[in-house]
C-alpha cells in the first residue's frame, strides 16, 4: 500500500493523502480448490469417454484361418477404473460445493465449518490417492502383464486406451496434490491462529 501527498494546485498545497487499494489477489485456497475441481473433472471425463475397439485375430485350430473378432477396451470393464471415475467425480463435486461454502462463509467463518471443510479435504486426499493407486496398479499390469500368473499385457494392442488412462492418472494425482495443499494450508492457518492467542 502506498500513500502520497497530492501535488500543489495553483500554488495551494494539499495535505490530502491518496491511498491505493491493494489488488484483490485470489487466495491460494481458492486457487487450489478450483485447480482440484478442474483436474478431477478432466480426469473423470477423459477416463469416462476412454474406449478403443480393435480387431483381434483369434486362432481356434491351427489348420483353420484365424477368426477376426472385434474386442473393445473401456473403463467400465475393470472395477478399479470404475472406482477411479467415481472417486474423481465425487472429488470434483465436493470441490464445487466446498468452493461455494468457502466463498460464502469465508476462511474467517466459524471454527466448526472451517474444521469440517479441512476434514473433508483430507478425506478427498485419501479417496483420490486410493483410486489413483488402484487404477495405476491395473494400468501397470495392462502395460507389462504378469508372467507369474500368465496375464498378458494389453497396452501393446489398446495403445490409445492406455495413453488416455495414463493422462487421467497424472491429472488425478495432481488433483489429489491440490487437495493435499488445501489440507496443509488449513493446518498452517490453524497453527497461525493458535500462536496468535
Amino acid at each position: 500500500m502506498e500513500s502520497q501527498y497530492k501535488p500543489s494546485v495553483n500554488g495551494v498545497e494539499s495535505h490530502v493523502k491518496v491511498v491505493e487499494k491493494p489488488r484483490n489477489v485470489p487466495s491460494s485456497d481458492f486457487v487450489l480448490r478450483i485447480l482440484g475441481l478442474l483436474l478431477t473433472l478432466i480426469a473423470a471425463v477423459v477416463t469416462g469417454v476412454d474406449k478403443q475397439t480393435k480387431i483381434i485375430p483369434l486362432t481356434l485350430i491351427k489348420t483353420l484361418p484365424p477368426l477376426r473378432v472385434p474386442v473393445t477396451a473401456k473403463w467400465s470393464d475393470m472395477s478399479a477404473f470404475m472406482y477411479f471415475v467415481v472417486a474423481n467425480a465425487v472429488a470434483c463435486s465436493y470441490a464445487a460445493i466446498s468452493f461455494l461454502v468457502v466463498t460464502m462463509v469465508g476462511r474467517r467463518g466459524k471454527g466448526g465449518r472451517v474444521l469440517a471443510v479441512m476434514v473433508l479435504d483430507l478425506h478427498m486426499v485419501g479417496l483420490l490417492f486410493s483410486a489413483t493407486g488402484a487404477a495405476a496398479a491395473v494400468g501397470v499390469i495392462g502395460k507389462y502383464g504378469n508372467s507369474h500368473v500368465e496375464w498378458k499385457k494389453v497396452c501393446n494392442v489398446f495403445d490409445t486406451f492406455c495413453h488416455h488412462l495414463a493422462i487421467s492418472l497424472a491429472l488425478s494425482l495432481l488433483g489429489s496434490l491440490s487437495f493435499l495443499g488445501l489440507v496443509l494450508l488449513s493446518i498452517f492457518n490453524l497453527h497461525k491462529k493458535s500462536r496468535a492467542k
